[in-house]
């Protein structure tokens, strides 16, 4: 129940900082928001992480370096986001991101990637990724 509600609060704020990403990018430039997005979100998670006292830092040699990019990831996303927000709108540009988000997910699961379990993808998942295109392509009607 937890995770979910995580879900729900990390989805409802990715559509609300794509929103926000927009109207800083009409003002100084996509790239511009990204970093002020990417800077303020690393302010709130240092002060998060020495409110909350989680002394792991010590581990931090032990992760892979390839997964240290994932930062840069972020900004990435942020373009994407705001790009797609000024071209199509929020909707259609939040539906996107979610089939991409799931398709992505659906081939990592299915192989096994960065030392995940394989998962057995079968007819019904098919199903919601193709009933999920389908819903965005209606949208756009």
């Amino acid at each position: 129940m937890k995770g979910c509600l995580f879900a729900i609060l990390g989805g409802a704020f990715i559509t609300l900082q794509g929103v926000a990403n927009t109207r800083i990018s009409d003002d100084i430039g996509t790239w511009q928001a990204a970093t002020i997005t990417q800077f303020t979100g690393f302010v709130v998670a240092l002060l998060v992480s020495l409110f909350v006292r989680e002394n792991k830092w010590q581990g931090f040699k032990l992760v892979n370096p390839l997964y240290l990019t994932g930062g840069a990831f972020a900004a990435i996303v942020i373009f994407g986001n705001v790009t797609s927000i000024q071209k199509i709108g929020v909707t259609l540009s939040i539906s996107a991101i979610l089939i991409s988000q799931l398709t992505l997910t659906f081939i990592i699961d299915s192989n096994g990637w960065f030392g995940l379990v394989k998962q057995r993808m079968r007819l019904p998942q098919f199903i919601g990724i193709g009933l999920m295109i389908a819903g965005v392509v209606i949208l756009r009607f």
